[in-house]
């Protein structure tokens, strides 16, 4: 496989971020940019590929039924982070999560355990930061574990400095992201970085406390630590959105049959959530330069397109796929469930 190869400048990068979120950018200057952007994610694929196999073997050495993944950033998410932390002076060479991976696991416990096998592991890659959102959750209700490193070898220089996010989840944090992700799709909300209407904000902070609850871990800020309250409060919210219906309604999973025979190594999901709809088109391992040239194409052309979004992602099979990214097949059945419980 040819991967790709930084061919400009940190200089450069960061020019063409900021170029990209610049509204007085012309047509020529954003073209130039984005292809300078798009250059900079596909290098990140290798160093990518590395932590996520050292990261499979961690946690299937902990669990068997671990799921592993990885994905490099959308860039459509690359705008919206720079533009939402541009005062905070946030450059695209120094973004900590354009190549991701992440593992779900079972339980708290075995998160844990999976920290301490990084912890306890030799590795020449510099841990830059690391962050517990399951002792400390996010306001939002965000609950997960993060370790930031800086890509090293001696062998390959190439890509030494470039910086890889590892994500580590358990089961209930895992289903409660994705549904966030889902609603924030279908109700066009940026309800993962937080924003959005206030009842959606707060309907998931409060289920976050809920798993919180299950999982014997930290409280998520201001929500009630009490059982009954929390109910009720739940139910109140559950009652106004009508959570169970809306979500019962985004439960759409297109016909992938026909793809599903091929050994497909990349596969590149645009979906329409005003349909819905969705379409999906495979590629094989000698074709990582065709993949990440139509991804480049297909989000120009649908980011001024409400309700349509692109992403290309990295799996073995493609039911390894619906189960690390079901926000993208539309999938929160077991959210639901989790749902019912919670408020019956």
């Amino acid at each position: 496989m040819a991967w790709a190869v930084p061919l400009h400048s940190k200089q450069q990068v960061d020019l063409a971020g900021g170029i990209i979120i610049d509204p007085e950018a012309t047509p020529l200057q954003e073209e130039e940019a984005f292809q300078i952007v798009n250059n900079w994610r596909a290098c990140h694929y290798f160093p990518l590929n590395t932590f996520q196999v050292g990261l499979r073997r961690k946690a299937q050495a902990i669990t068997r039924k671990a799921i592993v993944a990885q994905r490099i950033k959308r860039l459509s998410s690359i705008k919206e982070k720079l533009d939402r932390f541009k005062s905070k002076d946030l450059t695209l060479s120094e973004m900590q999560d354009i190549g991701g991976c992440r593992a779900i696991v079972t339980s708290v416990k075995q998160v844990r355990g999976l920290v301490k096998a990084y912890e306890e592991s030799w590795q020449k890659h510099e841990l830059v930061d690391h962050d517990d959102y399951i002792k400390k959750p996010k306001s939002s209700g965000y609950r997960s574990y993060h370790l930031i490193y800086r890509y090293f070898s001696d062998k390959n220089k190439t890509y030494n400095g470039l910086k890889i996010e590892v994500q580590l989840r358990s089961h209930l944090q895992h289903i409660w992201a994705t549904a966030v992700e889902t609603v924030g799709t279908f109700t066009h909300q940026a309800l993962k970085s937080g924003a959005g209407q206030r009842d959606w904000r707060r309907f998931f902070a409060l289920m976050s406390a809920d798993f919180a609850i299950r999982e014997h871990t930290a409280p998520v800020p201001k929500t009630p630590t009490d059982k009954a309250a929390l109910k009720d409060e739940l139910r109140h919210y559950c009652d106004i959105l009508d959570v169970e219906n809306r979500l019962r309604m985004y439960r759409v999973l297109p016909d992938l049959i026909e793809d599903a025979s091929k050994d497909f190594r990349y596969r590149l999901i645009v979906l329409d959530v005003n349909k819905p709809n969705m379409e999906s088109r495979g590629f094989l391992s000698n074709q990582s330069e065709e993949a990440l040239k139509e991804y480049l194409d297909i989000e120009i052309r649908i980011a001024d397109k409400k309700g349509m979004y692109a992403v290309l992602v990295m799996v073995d099979k493609l039911e390894l796929l619906k189960k690390a990214y079901p926000n993208y097949f539309l999938d929160v059945e077991e959210f639901v469930t989790k749902v019912s419980e919670a408020i019956s």
